[in-house]
């Protein structure tokens, strides 16, 4: 836990709100050089090369240019919901750094119900998002909105039920102790179908391609901040990339050992910082290589996706981790049923897809004819 041996709890309190702000911008401000890069490389192109050594510097213009802008609001927004959208969406985001886990020692306050609290904090930067596209008084905020709003509800479920099935293999809702229970055996081989269920939740709860339809450009121009400029403009961003990182810090905790595997525990902290930000760095690029790799889906195709697909295997993912663990059955089935349930989600993807090129197909004929 980390701790600044101050008597004065307000104090500590104070410091560790400082330190958690000064460790969102900074990983904001890296995470967004990063996907510059990133993506400049899978499209051939060089990305930041002029502002610093390599173009480090960039993000830092970009902040510093964003909090000279001139803070515009609209005359027929609403004034409250305007001014406060922002601070809907930034402060959940900042609220879930509390229960991070790092290290086994270092984090803010280890929570015993802290996966449950992480997973309630998340949902309410939906409000946020409604707010202003409300606030704006703009059609296409307001759309975004409405698509942020039915999205990260939707798509809420699947990922609270993909942290049930790890939940109930650990028999706790306390980030260090699903942890430190994957010394031997990381989560992700028992739970294939449950990494994927969270995985691709937690891209549409961020609203990362190819599920971000509430900001895409082509359709709703930006979304519901498509009206804010400056440093309120800023505020979503850095919600966006903070969430980014915890979901992935989040992912490593859940499925890939954390800490804690391999060797965590044995070799010690410098060890245990070391295996967190190798994971880590591994699940942001397998987000960035998402993002530049799938094309966006559509809205109807993206709500399928989840209520006729996700959530029914998902709850067939829970009935059998119930029967195995209520008949104590060997431990292997459960990564046998997990791996079925994803060749069943693959067959449905590949259904689906021949039956939309069969459509195309036919619409194609009907037009040339």
């Amino acid at each position: 836990m980390i701790s600044f041996l101050v008597v004065n709890p307000f104090i500590d309190s104070l410091l560790k709100i400082l330190s958690i702000v000064g460790l969102m911008t900074v990983s904001a401000m890296g995470l967004i050089y990063l996907e510059r890069k990133i993506a400049a490389r899978f499209h051939m192109r060089l990305g930041p090369t002029r502002t610093g050594p390599a173009g480090l510097l960039q993000s830092v213009a970009d902040a510093l240019k964003l909090v000279g802008k001139e803070d515009i609001r609209p005359a027929s927004a609403d004034a409250w919901s305007f001014e406060l959208a922002p601070y809907f969406v930034f402060i959940p985001a900042f609220m879930m750094f509390v229960t991070i886990p790092f290290t086994l020692m270092l984090n803010v306050e280890m929570l015993t119900l802290g996966l449950l609290y992480i997973i309630a904090i998340s949902s309410v930067s939906i409000v946020g998002w409604v707010m202003a596209g409300w606030g704006s008084d703009n059609r296409y905020a307001l759309i975004g909105a409405l698509r942020a709003a039915a999205q990260g509800i939707s798509y809420e479920l699947p990922l609270v039920l993909s942290v049930l099935c790890i939940a109930m293999i650990a028999q706790s809702l306390n980030l260090n102790e699903i942890i430190a229970q994957q010394t031997i055996v990381p989560n992700i081989l028992l739970q294939p179908f449950a990494f994927f269920l969270f995985f691709t939740s937690a891209l549409a709860e961020m609203n990362r391609a190819p599920f971000d339809i509430p900001v895409g450009e082509s359709e709703v121009v930006g979304g519901p901040f498509v009206e804010y400029s400056g440093i309120r403009w800023s505020m979503f961003f850095l919600a966006e990339y903070t969430a980014l990182l915890i979901m992935s810090i989040l992912i490593v905790a859940l499925f890939l050992g954390g800490w804690s595997w391999p060797f965590g525990e044995k070799l010690g902290t410098s060890w245990q910082i070391l295996l967190t930000i190798m994971k880590t760095s591994l699940v942001i690029f397998l987000i960035f290589w998402v993002r530049v790799s799938v094309p966006r889906m559509r809205i109807d195709q993206l709500m399928n996706f989840c209520w006729k697909v996700l959530i029914p295997l998902a709850l067939i993912q829970i009935f059998l981790n119930g029967l195995i663990l209520v008949f104590h059955l060997p431990t292997f089935l459960l990564a046998v049923s997990s791996i079925m349930l994803m060749g069943v989600l693959v067959l449905i993807i590949n259904k689906s897809m021949q039956n939309l090129n069969k459509n195309h197909i036919v619409k194609n004929n009907l037009e040339s004819a």
